[in-house]
């Protein structure tokens, strides 16, 4: 039966390991967040890029602005707009776009089903399929960027998805060290982003 004094240096060697293990936990989360956090930050849009069709994934009146704009400019054929509100109409959509032209039915399409971004992978998916589409412009903030890409490289894995950044005028993602709501946007979104990764992976191994 070992001594008392070998019991407590045992005890004190699995405390030691335990701190050791969670603080490289700690710090290995803090280096990916920061990687995460500059990857955002330096994200740029495609100068040429074109595709099959676009797809936009709601969440601000920036974002369809943009993907409309990039319609009108002929960088696809088709737009699909996911995760619309099932009480909003085409008129009021056209009505937050600079656009001058109706949302017409021939070249976009409204999804009404989705209700997160796991959800706008899906739809996307149903729409490409059914369009046969090979390739898509996927428009979205650019902090969300990484986790959209994700969900629809899992629903899409044999289409090109060309990311195209939209950047909010109220949030400053080059100096985001420097405001904390933008770090705990950042945060929130890493999480989401991980935890997407995982439930994928788990999904793969299963």
């Amino acid at each position: 039966m070992p001594k008392p004094d070998r019991r407590r240096k045992r005890r004190f060697g699995l405390r030691i390991l335990f701190l050791l293990v969670i603080a490289s936990l700690v710090t290995g989360a803090f280096v990916q967040f920061m990687f995460f956090a500059h990857q955002v930050s330096k994200a740029q849009t495609p100068v040429t890029a074109n595709a099959d069709a676009i797809v936009v994934l709601t969440g601000g009146h920036a974002r369809v602005n943009e993907a409309v704009r990039l319609l009108e400019e002929g960088r696809a054929n088709r737009l699909l707009i996911s995760g619309v509100h099932p009480g909003t109409t085409r008129e009021q959509l056209a009505a937050v776009t600079s656009s001058s032209m109706p949302l017409e039915k021939s070249s976009v399409d409204l999804d009404r089903v989705a209700l997160n971004t796991a959800g706008n992978a899906v739809e996307t998916a149903h729409w490409v399929q059914k369009n046969g589409f090979n390739s898509l412009l996927v428009v979205t903030s650019a902090y969300h960027l990484p986790r959209a890409r994700v969900e629809l490289s899992e629903v899409l894995p044999d289409v090109s998805l060309i990311a195209y950044p939209v950047f909010s005028k109220d949030l400053n993602l080059d100096t985001w060290y420097r405001e904390p709501a933008t770090i705990r946007l950042l945060m929130r979104e890493y999480v989401k982003y991980i935890l997407a990764r995982l439930r994928i992976t788990v999904k793969g191994v299963s």
